[in-house]
């Protein structure tokens, strides 16, 4: 037994399980494409404050994304997960998709990374034209990079281009100048204000409706240059209606962490694909699914899916952009990393009755390949910031 603070005040005793879930698959996923947005495994010695520069650990970094491709899955690389904005500058996330890119080589692995615009940050940031070009020049920079290293890019939102649109006609346009330039399919990425506040109005209009028609004239514009779109509202219905309009070739990539099992298993006019930070992870039990929904067997897929997404919940619970402090905590407690130290202390961005219902709900997921070790680590952290054993 273990004693957790109780969400909502008091202690509570709880027996973790004693076995892992038995997964035995492996091989390529078929019938669906699935990314994992995953995360950055901080340097626990490094003498930093929030404010300087990000220090990985790059071992345990690239160790942890052979673990996604081991699955199957692909790798989501310098995305929101890796705390893109929240921690991890321009300069770090460079170094992550050379480095990165150069595994998913060695090993075989596949990856698409993301291209934004966090050099211009700050007060000084331009507005207006200026802006508009600083965004261009950014974005620009970006694009080469992750083509040089022969990745597939997607085209993150930009905080600078919220910023400085005065409306959907500069989407249009700088869009449309990324789409013309860029030698390969890219992905394009519309993440909410619930991920990014920054990010409210995007597409030229608060009012999502609106935004939408903006969007799909993008895509309708330049469909042999969209792969697909990822799309992250945490709205299920405006994801299958947006999904239903889209040119035919262009996928949809769901990055919804709160309805993903239904709407990667479709309807009878089609699905989404996935590029999600919760199959961080969940990775393992993730794959096992797509794979049974490569059999065809729908049923099978929800019925291994569906009780996983309490746990999306809890991690994605308002405020939605701290998620990646409960996805560490996971990692550290599966073993795939020494510690549970985040760049810029976001570790102690979530309370620890937040971070003991999480390891609660993996666990009775069955997650930790090792339950001993996942439960002597709550213990320590327990221990060490609550006084609990």
């Amino acid at each position: 037994m273990i004693r957790l603070p109780a969400i909502g005040g008091g202690v509570r005793e709880y027996a973790p399980r004693t076995e892992p879930l038995n997964l035995g698959g492996s091989g390529t996923l078929t019938s669906r494409t699935v990314f994992s947005a995953a995360h950055v495994v901080a340097d626990p010695y490094a003498d930093t404050t929030p404010d300087s520069a990000a220090a990985v650990d790059w071992d345990a970094t690239l160790a942890f994304r052979r673990h996604l491709w081991s699955h199957g899955l692909g790798v989501a690389e310098a995305m929101d997960t890796a705390q893109r904005g929240m921690g991890l500058d321009w300069t770090g996330a460079a170094e992550l998709i050379r480095r990165s890119a150069a595994e998913a080589k060695a090993v075989g692995g596949q990856i698409a990374c993301g291209v934004g615009t966090d050099q211009l940050t700050g007060a000084d940031r331009p507005t207006g034209p200026a802006g508009l070009a600083a965004v261009r020049k950014a974005y620009e920079e970006q694009l080469a990079l992750v083509e040089e290293t022969g990745s597939q890019a997607i085209l993150m939102a930009s905080r600078a281009l919220a910023a400085a649109a005065a409306g959907p006609d500069d989407y249009l346009d700088l869009y449309g100048h990324l789409l013309r330039q860029a030698s390969e399919p890219v992905i394009l990425h519309w993440l909410g204000p619930m991920f990014d506040p920054a990010l409210d109005g995007y597409w030229g209009s608060a009012d999502l409706d609106t935004a939408t028609e903006t969007f799909l004239e993008v895509i309708a514009a330049h469909p042999d240059k969209v792969d697909g779109i990822k799309v992250s509202l945490l709205d299920a219905r405006r994801e299958v209606e947006l999904r239903r309009r889209l040119p035919e070739g262009v996928r949809c990539y769901t990055g919804d962490d709160f309805h993903y099992p239904e709407l990667i298993a479709g309807d009878e006019q089609g699905f989404s694909h996935a590029l999600l930070g919760i199959f961080d992870p969940l990775a393992p039990l993730a794959a096992e699914a797509v794979r049974t929904l490569d059999t065809g067997d729908v049923n099978g897929f929800r019925a291994t899916l569906d009780p996983t997404v309490a746990l999306s919940r809890h991690l994605f619970q308002a405020p939605t952009r701290f998620y990646k402090t409960g996805v560490v905590l996971l990692a550290w407690l599966a073993g795939h990393q020494d510690h549970f130290t985040m760049v810029g202390g976001l570790q102690s961005a979530r309370s620890l009755p937040h971070l003991a219902r999480a390891y609660e709900l993996a666990d009775g997921l069955g997650l930790f390949p090792d339950p001993a070790l996942a439960e002597d680590r709550m213990r320590s952290l327990l221990t060490v910031h609550g006084g609990l054993r």
